[in-house]
């Protein structure tokens, strides 16, 4: 390595970011998969007057 190469601030340096890389990409995974558990999987009228919340079925009194 050369003197110049020692002396570049982290980072420009390719090290940091690929160690920073793994929890970031773990993090906006968690982030998207929240966001699709809230607005594409919400509990969801079956029929008239009973609701599904996971594996329950429970009548919603009106």
């Amino acid at each position: 390595m050369s003197e110049q190469e020692l002396n570049k601030p982290w980072w420009k340096q390719l090290w940091p970011w690929i160690i920073i890389s793994g929890p970031l990409i773990g993090f906006l995974g968690a982030i998207v998969t929240i966001w699709l558990a809230f607005t594409q999987h919400v509990d969801q009228p079956i029929r008239d007057g009973v609701i599904k919340q996971g594996l329950k079925v429970e009548q919603v009194n009106k």
